[in-house]
């Protein structure tokens, strides 16, 4: 291995554009960051298994990252692909940027995925996770993990002992204060610290003005589970007909890995609203474009499961937003900054009141975008990055003082 004053070489297990899969646009920009570090030697990216036509790329010429695709989303030997991976290219630390169904769609790959990082503490590396739910705060069934209350109560205890094992690595960062509590006060954790979530890019600052055309409703991101978007055309439909006829509805992004299919049925039951368009994945480089067309940002939600990079986007655009009033989402706004209309979640006339008070005040409207634009800009990931290097320097100079 190398030693720190070389340079750090960094192992990250994550998501990557052109995967789709959850956290695959954190993946990216944090590795991004990362990238520009002096402090990095190198950069083993351990990543899923794609199809052919699907390469990883990166806009230099990627000189500091190595890619070795070791795992495949739904396999149960993830963990110790991922084990085996790290003993082959011997980092200096290893960094997990997961949640609880990173691994797979359905419960046996995804807990089994979820070992990989105690066996990589136990092969003797330096581990860091950053996990951005936990079972304690997830509602399994709205989330597509159980059908009944007996059923996740069962799932709920293995996800106990799932996150004990998550905690054998020497580092769990969490980017909501309720969830370190929740682990110190129950685990006994000790290991367990707040990592700022970051906003992804910081544009020049936006005039915050309306572009000509229809107003547009967007929302975005991996539909089907607690995400769904049936009760927010059912809303637009009422918008529509209630003094906005020309607001559209963009439905920006993909199924959640545990829904396939769930999108394309919704397209059928609407296919004849001129007023609802579905974009499918939208390509990294379409991002921006698709939030500064849109007048406002919905959150279409039933439940939430951790801190929400979307909501950071949508700030670092300078957009409004609507917001379910529930969970994690009512913490992130009040310890970040944020702020938006909130409505009911699952209630159509209500998620109608919240978006017509952004689409009705103008003066509303540019005021929460700008609140959300000084949140977002508080704390880019370039410097979440750096918070990160420190902690890793920290367990490297550690583990050569034991030696």
């Amino acid at each position: 291995m190398n030693s720190v004053s070389n340079g750090i070489r960094i192992a990250i297990i994550t998501t990557h554009p052109p995967s789709k899969n959850t956290l695959n646009e954190y993946g990216y920009h944090l590795v991004k960051s990362l990238r520009d570090k002096g402090e990095v030697a190198e950069i083993i990216l351990l990543v899923e298994e794609l199809s052919e036509d699907m390469q990883y790329t990166f806009e230099d010429d990627g000189s500091l990252v190595t890619v070795d695709r070791c795992w495949k989303f739904g396999d149960v030997t993830n963990a110790a692909r991922i084990l085996a991976a790290v003993k082959k290219h011997q980092p200096d630390v290893v960094f997990f940027n997961i949640q609880f169904a990173s691994f797979g769609p359905d419960k046996p790959t995804a807990a089994l995925g979820l070992l990989a990082p105690s066996l990589v503490k136990a092969a003797g590396y330096p581990t860091i996770v950053l996990l951005h739910n936990i079972m304690e705060t997830v509602n399994l069934e709205s989330a597509g993990f159980a059908n009944n209350r007996l059923a996740a109560a069962a799932i709920r205890q293995i996800g106990r002992w799932m996150t004990r094992l998550l905690l054998r690595a020497d580092l769990v960062a969490l980017t909501i204060p309720k969830y370190v509590e929740i682990l110190e006060n129950e685990y006994g954790a000790e290991n367990v610290i707040l990592a700022p979530h970051g906003t992804f890019e910081t544009p020049p600052r936006p005039n915050f003005e309306d572009l000509p055309g229809p107003q547009k409703i967007m929302t975005f991101g991996k539909f089907g589970t607690y995400k769904k978007v049936e009760k927010l055309i059912e809303a637009t439909r009422l918008i529509r007909a209630n003094g906005h006829p020309d607001s559209q509805l963009v439905i920006a992004g993909t199924d959640s890995p545990n829904t396939p299919g769930y999108l394309e049925e919704v397209a059928k039951t609407c296919g004849s609203d001129e007023g609802v368009t579905f974009t499918g994945y939208v390509e990294e480089e379409d991002v921006p474009r698709i939030f500064r067309e849109s007048t406002v940002v919905v959150f279409p939600y039933t439940s939430t499961t951790g801190s929400s990079g979307v909501l950071h986007q949508a700030g670092s655009y300078g957009k409004a937003v609507v917001l379910p009033n529930i969970g994690d989402f009512a913490e992130l706004v009040q310890d970040e900054g944020y702020t938006g209309e909130f409505f009911e979640p699952d209630n159509a006339e209500s998620l109608k009141e919240a978006i017509c008070r952004v689409l009705d005040n103008p003066e509303r409207r540019r005021q929460i975008g700008q609140q959300n634009y000084e949140a977002a800009c508080g704390l880019p990931i370039a410097e979440v990055a750096d918070w990160y290097l420190l902690h890793m320097q920290h367990l490297l100079t550690e583990k050569g003082n034991k030696k």
